[in-house]
């Protein structure tokens, strides 16, 4: 089976729809899969709800379909640094499930595991923990988060090999091996690949059991957050 697709849009077009469920790996923009990113865009599909940490910056980044209106509702933890966001939140316009970092992550691990739900002490008496089941072990009390299984997960990696095991980059790996192993279908954009049995079994982070289409990005911007402050006065 070959899962080596010429563009990120000969990849997407006939798999994406309005109204889907997709994970986005990466962490800020650090491993994000920019080329999926605008091929989406390009794609026209709307009413998305997206599972990513957060939702890139203004321009870049899951921020260029928040520009375009096609995500309906975000599930993330991290929700800084993008005025548009903000702005299309408190008015009404975007819905968000803000669901803590460490959650969110088991939130996708079991989906990609089988496994439909899960308790946690994590958010139990904030709003995280409104309408959902509540349950005693042990004598504490946990919530109840259901799993996640998107149905397209839009995933970066640095190396495929030809049967579609990865590696990532140090902490470029992040949310992207959570997100691979949830969806229904995963898309993986790499800056290289190689032929199979190059990569050593010890130095594959995920099968290519998991992977189900692959688009080479040899040259992607990997833009870099930076901290900004004001000048003491």
């Amino acid at each position: 089976m070959n899962k080596i697709f010429p563009s990120a849009a000969d990849a997407l077009k006939d798999i994406v729809a309005d109204g889907q469920l997709l994970a986005v790996g990466g962490f800020g923009l650090c491993g994000i899969p920019e080329a999926l990113i605008d091929a989406l865009r390009d794609t026209g599909v709307k009413d998305l709800t997206v599972v990513s940490n957060n939702a890139g910056v203004d321009g870049f980044g899951l921020g260029k379909l928040l520009e375009t209106r096609q995500i309906k509702k975000m599930i993330s933890s991290y929700v800084g640094e993008n005025k548009e966001f903000e702005r299309q939140y408190l008015a009404g316009e975007l819905e968000l499930e803000f669901t803590p970092q460490g959650t969110l992550a088991e939130k996708l691990r079991a989906g990609g595991a089988g496994i439909p739900a899960f308790f946690t002490k994590t958010g139990v008496g904030t709003v995280v923990a409104d309408g959902k089941e509540l349950r005693e072990f042990d004598g504490e009390t946990y919530v109840m988060e259901r799993a996640l299984v998107p149905d397209i997960s839009l995933v970066k990696a640095d190396v495929a090999d030809m049967s579609g095991n990865l590696r990532f980059n140090m902490t470029a790996r992040n949310f992207n091996p959570a997100a691979a192993t949830a969806g229904k279908i995963c898309v993986v954009e790499v800056e290289r690949i190689v032929a199979t049995g190059e990569l050593a079994p010890d130095d594959i982070h995920l099968p290519g059991i998991y992977v189900h289409r692959i688009v080479l990005n040899a040259t992607p911007e990997k833009r870099i957050e930076k901290r900004t402050t004001r000048e003491n006065k």
